[in-house]
């Protein structure tokens, strides 16, 4: 029996694979919406932006700075 998830684990595979996640969720957003199921939809992107977020990919035109510049 595991104690649960290792963050450092996950933390790592997700920071790997974070684009196809993304990917995933808003596919699976865009299901939900077409089914009807809009509580649903809302919560894979509200999810897939705090992933995005945490892992530096929030959406930023090319004439913002980023962090560090």
């Amino acid at each position: 029996m595991t104690a649960g998830p290792n963050p450092d684990a996950l933390g790592r595979v997700v920071a790997n694979h974070l684009g196809p996640l993304l990917y995933a969720l808003e596919t699976c957003a865009l299901t939900m919406e077409q089914a009807g199921r809009q509580e649903e939809a809302t919560y894979y992107r509200a999810l897939a932006g705090r992933l995005a977020e945490a892992g530096g990919s929030s959406q930023q035109t090319s004439t913002e700075p980023r962090a560090g510049n």
